[in-house]
């Protein structure tokens, strides 16, 4: 496989809705930021780009079947190659690494990855239904399933089995909402406070309102490119921004789509099959997961995402890490509600299973130098959702993961400060950083590891 670089990327002002634009225009929004960080015209930009990769989650939003294709006619594209990729809220996550199989595979030296979602176009409660869609409609569909309820079942085991509390979970509202309050792409720029959080409408016990992900409308494009396409890209004119910053390492994971459907494993296929790097080279925690499973702990139950662990072991394999906590500048995680953040720091092994809502209060994923109004006993180690995520940033779903590559690229090239007016949410010196892109209940999981080259 030929080394890939994420030259570039774009974000459209995400918002509840847009109706100044149609999903096209939204789309170009995002397209020609990203042309416009490589120095070049749009027309330049057409010509040289070898073909492209759609990402939207739902024809219901826009009532328009092969929505993809006219984006693609009305970007210029055509009669370039493309596709359109769809895969629940993994929808972006899965349209980045499809791009990124185009170009390391030789097919393509240049190709732009890019997604929307414009969700205004329904009322919330329909919304939602589409959104409940992607659960099983023979099965959980019928008997009441929507996904707030899920998630709801999921962290309230989570909640029995390892004591986690609906102040941790607050922590990650405060945290990802006073991020967004520095990002002037995010949809809500609000300070809160624990308070505020458990205070606001109760949706379905223990999660409140502040403590879900928001509809939006939006867009985002990243441009991927070979070193031949590199080079071919500044024979045209292209001024790409250095750092160069390459993908060193993508996972995917899947798991049924009932929860009912999903097997326990007991402690030795655990840690043979599921256990990070790290864990395996740690006597003590060997012991921690032998006592937990001794209690009657049974993974990965609905309290874990089985994908999620599956999706970062090989993300981590690839890139070559073994330390994902120390070995990680930051991630932009899937914070479909604060939850599901909690769920995944554990999945992703930044901390061991049990003790996310222990680790959402230590200060270790909160930014450097902002004021979150919290007592937090530790420096931070490795930021999670800088951007906001997508409590605060916005969730326009097929435009999400591709959201999170534009945010890392931009955190990896030193370039915060110049797209958001603000230098508050870059990382000094970041040097590599994690996107994790979540679906269903944790039935399609991918994560890529994006990293600077000096």
């Amino acid at each position: 496989m030929r080394p890939v670089y994420a030259l570039s990327g774009g974000v459209s002002k995400f918002a509840k809705a847009r109706p100044d634009k149609t999903f096209q225009a939204i789309v170009k929004e995002a397209y020609d930021a990203a042309i416009a960080d490589l120095g070049l015209d749009f027309s330049t930009f057409t010509q040289q780009v070898d073909g492209s990769v759609a990402s939207y989650f739902s024809d219901h939003f826009t009532r328009q079947l092969m929505a993809g294709i006219m984006a693609q006619d009305y970007l210029g594209l055509c009669p370039k190659p493309s596709h359109r990729v769809e895969g629940g809220g993994a929808t972006g996550g899965l349209c980045f690494q499809e791009a990124w199989k185009a170009v390391a595979s030789g097919h393509m030296d240049v190709c732009l990855a890019y997604g929307f979602e414009t969700m205004s176009h329904v009322e919330t409660w329909k919304g939602n239904e589409f959104i409940a869609l992607a659960s099983d409609v023979s099965w959980d569909y019928p008997v009441g399933g929507f996904y707030s309820g899920y998630y709801a079942m999921m962290v309230t085991r989570h909640m029995k089995e390892f004591g986690t509390t609906v102040e941790q979970m607050a922590h990650v509202s405060v945290k990802n909402h006073i991020n967004a309050y520095h990002n002037p792409y995010a949809q809500k720029r609000n300070r809160y406070s624990i308070q505020d959080v458990r205070n606001s409408p109760m949706v379905a016990w223990p999660l409140t309102r502040l403590d879900i992900c928001v509809m939006s409308d939006g867009a985002a494009a990243v441009i991927l490119a070979s070193e031949e396409g590199i080079k071919r890209l500044e024979s045209a004119g292209a001024d790409v921004p250095k750092p160069l910053v390459r993908v060193t390492g993508i996972g995917r994971g899947t798991d049924a789509m009932r929860m009912a459907d999903r097997p326990h494993v007991d402690y030795d296929t655990f840690m043979r099959e599921y256990a990070t790097q790290q864990e395996h080279d740690s006597d003590e925690t060997r012991a921690y997961y032998k006592k937990l499973w001794e209690h009657g702990t049974r993974y990965p139950g609905v309290h874990s995402f089985r994908a999620g662990r599956t999706a970062g072991n090989m993300a981590y394999k690839h890139a070559g890490i073994k330390d994902p906590l120390h070995e990680l500048d930051f991630v932009e995680l899937h914070d479909a509600y604060t939850s599901s953040e909690i769920q995944t720091y554990e999945d992703l092994g930044l901390c061991r299973y049990g003790e996310g809502g222990e680790f959402a209060t230590s200060g270790k994923t909160f930014m450097p130098g902002v004021d979150y109004g919290l007592d937090l006993p530790e420096q931070p180690i490795c930021p999670v959702n800088p951007s906001g995520g997508l409590i605060a940033c916005g969730h326009p779903v097929g435009a999400t993961g591709l959201m999170q590559a534009v945010f890392a690229i931009w955190q990896l090239q030193e370039g915060i400060e110049q797209h958001f007016g603000d230098p508050t949410l870059q990382i000094k010196e970041a040097r590599r950083g994690a996107i994790h892109s979540h679906a269903g209940t944790g039935t399609y999981v991918t994560v890529s590891i994006l990293e600077r080259e000096d």
